[in-house]
């Protein structure tokens, strides 16, 4: 199925979401995650109009920036390697899993400007999830201060692999009371304004419990 078939069927799904929950189809990005697809089905996506590209791996996505460079909006949403942070910096407007202080310090290093970052927090307390846990958050921003080059953009979760609608919903408005806790702190380098959560099989749940950013990598750009 061509990518701008599918961005139909996703952008109808999220007018819908939105409708449910009063919201507007504009305060949500769509991140087309191009992680497991070729570079000429990113560009696919490109020409479908889409503009929020998602990677995991750096070697992803210096591989595609190499053909596509800056055209789309690039988001780094894997796990960070601290070495690893220098093949980023520079070509990435986001990283979404910022969930340690020695990986925040080499954000700040390398950046030559502030760097938006979202801190990834494990709601669901799996073993297999990266993140801080929810009591961590407000004490592990706080002392994000001390980093002039990373503002804190949002929060980042990765709900259960589950259709059980009750336990995702729960999982995104702990994101979102978590979002407003930061937010009440009033820092002036952490707006928390985004909430990145929500993937192909959830998106609408975490859409209609306040989701600003939407992670959609199968039912927008896989086969």
């Amino acid at each position: 199925m061509k990518v701008a078939d599918k961005w139909q069927n996703v952008k109808q799904q999220i007018e819908a979401a939105c409708e449910r929950a009063g919201r507007q189809a504009e305060e949500v990005t769509v991140i087309a995650v191009t992680k497991y697809v070729s570079t000429e089905r990113a560009q696919e996506a490109l020409e479908a109009g889409l503009r929020h590209f998602g990677e995991n791996r750096d070697e992803g996505l210096l591989e595609k920036w190499n053909n596509l460079g800056d055209k789309p909006v690039w988001h780094f949403i894997g796990t960070l390697q601290s070495r690893k942070v220098k093949n980023i910096v520079g070509k990435v407007s986001y990283i979404h899993s910022l969930d340690r202080l020695s990986l925040a310090k080499e954000i700040h290093k390398r950046a030559e400007q502030p760097i938006n970052c979202l801190v990834q927090v494990n709601v669901s307390g799996e073993e297999s999830k990266h993140g801080i846990s929810p009591e961590e958050v407000i004490p592990f921003i706080q002392q994000l201060a001390q980093y002039d080059r990373i503002t804190v953009n949002g929060l980042m979760t990765m709900a259960p692999l589950t259709d059980d609608e009750e336990v995702l919903r729960g999982c995104f408005r702990k994101l979102k009371q978590l979002q407003e806790e930061v937010q009440k702190l009033d820092l002036s380098y952490a707006p928390c304004a985004e909430l990145s959560m929500g993937m192909s099989n959830d998106y609408s749940i975490a859409i209609e419990e306040g989701a600003t950013m939407v992670r959609i990598g199968t039912a927008l750009v896989g086969e």
